[in-house]
């Protein structure tokens, strides 16, 4: 992506110390970040439609990053999601659905996360092919 700094990402997750590190990993590459700390708090947000792209935890209370990425894709349906989980047992078939770009397990490389995230956007960017 050439220029990543105009993109919005929100990332969801429910820890503290894991919403910091991609706050940081993100904008170390030029991107501007909004934080949650659950699923409620993205959807209660009135800006949404300036997000481009979602990085949300799969192991959440109340509202899990799954349900999540359904309630997202119904508001937001062309919004590419990307997931997070410690949970290696979810496995990439466990949580495929409307504009999935991804599951990341745990500790997960934060160069490949950023490459999925620019990929994202930019084919998100360029819309729905023909």
């Amino acid at each position: 992506m050439s220029n990543p700094a105009q993109a919005v990402v929100a990332v969801v997750d429910d820890d503290p110390r894991v919403l910091l590190s991609l706050e940081n990993l993100l904008e170390s590459s030029g991107y501007a970040v909004r934080r949650y700390g659950s699923a409620a708090a993205f959807l209660e947000d009135p800006v949404l439609r300036v997000i481009d792209c979602l990085i949300a935890d799969v192991g959440m209370p109340v509202m899990d990053g799954v349900e999540l990425q359904r309630l997202a894709a119904t508001k937001y349906p062309e919004l590419p999601v990307m997931l997070i989980t410690g949970r290696h047992e979810l496995g990439p078939a466990g949580a495929m659905a409307a504009n999935n770009r991804g599951i990341f397990l745990k500790p997960f490389d934060g160069l490949e996360l950023l490459q999925a995230v620019a990929a994202a956007i930019q084919d998100a960017r360029r819309g729905p092919v023909a």
